[in-house]
């Protein structure tokens, strides 16, 4: 089985290093979509600048609603949704990383060429995504998701399995394995079980040996839990953090970049010892 190294590298763009296992990175969502589930859709950058300054480590842009229900769009409109976004991003700024949330290949490429950093896709690697990467030399997000939330076995088995089968075929085709990271897809093809299950079981998926991403930001299952609507629902996200963090995943993606960054900072300076630039011992 593909495993890598201890200290399992870094990720270097735009003039930054995420260096994996350091501390835990949050990735601000970025919905330009108008039926976005959590409401916050935006037709323009103004979001991702709010998200940035924040503090988020990296930004998410995704064009295309990935809610139950949603209506899919065809390649044109999300490019419509989404370049004029990404323009007015790099226009502005050069330095934040950017990642973008699509399944399509060719939007991949205009994303990219408009200044696009990353590719996350929900639908894992199928060997045309995995080419139009390497094509474009990017790192890759990369999630479980199944069109049914029908398991045969184990949840967990099964999603530490695929995910580990997927890493496999990409880091053999020439996808270096501190670029790969794995999201085992909290509320994609699976019911809320399955959520509080894998959620219980990071550590098996930051075992693999790859950087990790995990987001349930505001999801279902935490609005199952807690009783709570979509915009209330921070809390039970930083519970979801915080076990993200103990359990060695890379970054978090969220919605409240604030919030996160908050729960991660005290997280970290637990688990992995990491201390704010300067950090001294005296009291203030």
């Amino acid at each position: 089985m593909v495993r890598q190294r201890s200290g399992r590298g870094s990720l270097a763009l735009r003039g930054r290093t995420l260096a994996w296992g350091a501390r835990t990175y949050v990735m601000g969502i970025v919905n330009v979509a108008p039926d976005s589930f959590s409401g916050d859709g935006a037709a323009d950058a103004l979001r991702a600048f709010a998200q940035r300054d924040a503090g988020a480590d990296l930004l998410d842009v995704g064009a295309e609603s990935t809610r139950p229900g949603h209506e899919p769009i065809d390649e044109r409109t999300e490019l419509e949704r989404l370049l004029p976004v990404l323009e007015t991003i790099r226009c502005e700024d050069e330095r934040t990383i950017v990642s973008v949330d699509t399944f399509k290949p060719e939007v991949f490429r205009r994303a990219h060429a408009a200044g696009a950093d990353i590719l996350n896709s929900i639908w894992g690697l199928d060997d045309a995504l995995l080419e139009t990467a390497l094509e474009c030399d990017v790192p890759v997000v990369a999630m479980h998701n199944k069109s049914v939330a029908l398991y045969e076995r184990s949840v967990v088995d099964e999603v530490v399995a695929s995910l580990d089968g997927l890493a496999q075929r990409a880091v053999a085709r020439g996808l270096r394995p501190e670029r790969l990271i794995l999201d085992p897809g909290i509320g994609f093809g699976k019911l809320p079980e399955h959520n509080v299950a894998i959620l219980a079981s990071l550590d098996r998926i930051v075992a693999l040996g790859f950087p990790t991403l995990v987001g349930t930001s505001r999801k279902s299952t935490i609005g199952k839990l807690t009783g709570k609507p979509v915009e209330d629902r921070v809390y039970g996200t930083a519970a979801t953090l915080a076990l993200a963090v103990a359990a060695g995943v890379d970054i978090v993606r969220v919605h409240d970049v604030a919030a996160a960054r908050d729960v991660v900072a005290v997280a970290d300076a637990i688990v992995r010892g990491w201390r704010p630039p300067g950090w001294s011992e005296t009291l203030p």
